[in-house]
């Protein structure tokens, strides 16, 4: 294995959790900008009346939208199989538990088809993607819960030169060591938004995973602040001793969202959310 598939190797520009609150009501926002973000021409401003049943308009697709998407999610439940839950709502989760035991922490023992491949890449993909790849011993753990045997007995050592390299830590803020300078936290976290099976028999997979990342340093004097970034990696899954282990893997970027105009939040909001919410056990 080689770092790529940890959000923030080699690139210092790198960037969990976001709450929600208010009054409950649903607003529907319109861009300020000045142009189509997706490279479309610069629409002149109509009459007020136009702006109006063009407000409207937004808002019935909305809801069409919304009652089309639970139609589907409802349809997807009476399915016969993983395949016709996926064609009918991608974006449906099945509503089944993904695994009942944990390895070094990490959920494991998956189910034998193409739904616990997709848990198993999601979890995986997050385990990867941690703080804990920066501690020679929680690394060597991931990498054995996470690679078939065989593939991580011949990948620890390059997984070890790359994630203690002194340059390399020293690029992204980190001590020799790969800990956080002191008044600090080092943020290292996928969310997965969404996996796809590409390819799939009997004892093989490969799944699309999509996730956003967060990585950084958290702290007053940060020269590497957190930042996000948004990836597509794929996973090449073998059913080996019973679960679904990683081989290989491939990494692009993108899909990459139009960002919001939100204000970036404090070096001490950041931490506080780092470290008061926890991750979750993704299931397909």
């Amino acid at each position: 294995m080689s770092p790529g598939d940890e959000p923030g190797y080699g690139d210092t520009s790198h960037g969990e959790d976001r709450g929600y609150g208010g009054s409950g009501q649903t607003r529907t926002r319109l861009p300020d900008r000045t142009g189509d973000v997706y490279g479309g021409a610069r629409r002149g401003r109509g009459s007020s009346s136009r702006s109006l049943v063009t407000v409207v308009g937004v808002v019935v697709l909305l809801i069409a939208a919304i009652a089309f998407a639970n139609r589907g999610g409802d349809d997807s439940s009476s399915g016969n199989g993983d395949g016709d839950k996926a064609r009918t709502s991608p974006t449906a989760a099945s509503g089944d538990r993904p695994v009942d035991t944990q390895t070094s922490g990490i959920p494991s023992g998956y189910a034998h088809n193409a739904q616990g491949a997709q848990s198993a890449a999601a979890n995986y993909g997050v385990a990867l993607g941690s703080t804990g790849m920066f501690n020679t011993g929680q690394r060597h753990a991931i990498v054995a819960a996470v690679y078939a045997p065989d593939v991580a007995a011949a990948r620890q050592a390059d997984v070890d030169k790359a994630y203690s390299s002194e340059k390399f830590l020293t690029n992204i803020g980190l001590k020799k060591d790969g800990s956080a300078p002191a008044g600090q936290t080092f943020v290292s976290r996928i969310v997965p938004v969404g996996t796809k099976v590409t390819s799939s028999s009997a004892d093989s997979a490969t799944v699309e995973l999509w996730y956003t990342s967060l990585f950084g340093l958290s702290g007053e004097g940060s020269r590497n602040p957190v930042s996000e970034s948004w990836y597509t990696t794929t996973y090449q899954l073998k059913w080996i001793n019973e679960d679904w282990k990683v081989t290989d893997f491939t990494q692009k970027d993108g899909p990459v969202p139009v960002g919001r105009d939100q204000r970036a939040s404090t070096a001490d909001d950041m931490t506080k959310a780092v470290e008061e919410y926890g991750g979750f056990t993704y299931a397909r």
